[in-house]
């Protein structure tokens, strides 16, 4: 197996775990479990916001995870990593667990979309 195809494969596994974690807190959200109103009313935010979070999560991820529109996904993904990291600093929440949980994610989602988009390597070179 060649290196090009291992790195390939390695953005694919990045991206599937990506895609799986946020599909099942997109589906929590979808279903209005408790813990996500309780949660959004800890943050501030009315808790009936969960099905409305979810659904632009929703579509979102399903930006992400089609192959012509991933890039497109990651960047709106992005955008709200960053909504939950300011989120948490509002209310003081722990760093290493709460306030940076989402720059591990967008690290998950662009590394993957990085490493398995032989265009995007171009177009941010690592090393030259």
């Amino acid at each position: 197996m060649s290196a090009a195809t291992r790195t390939v494969m390695a953005g694919r596994a990045l991206s599937a775990l990506a895609i799986l974690f946020l599909g099942l807190d997109t589906a929590i959200k979808l279903v209005q479990l408790p813990v996500v109103g309780e949660t959004l009313a800890g943050l501030g935010y009315a808790p009936d916001l969960g099905l409305t979070i979810g659904v632009v999560q929703l579509v979102c991820l399903v930006l992400y995870a089609v192959p012509r529109t991933a890039v497109l996904g990651a960047i709106l993904l992005t955008a709200l990593f960053g909504g939950g990291i300011a989120s948490h600093v509002r209310v003081d929440s722990p760093l290493f667990s709460h306030i940076l949980f989402g720059v591990y994610l967008g690290l998950f989602v662009w590394g993957g979309l990085y490493l398995r988009s032989a265009r995007l390597r171009e177009l941010i070179p690592v090393l030259r």
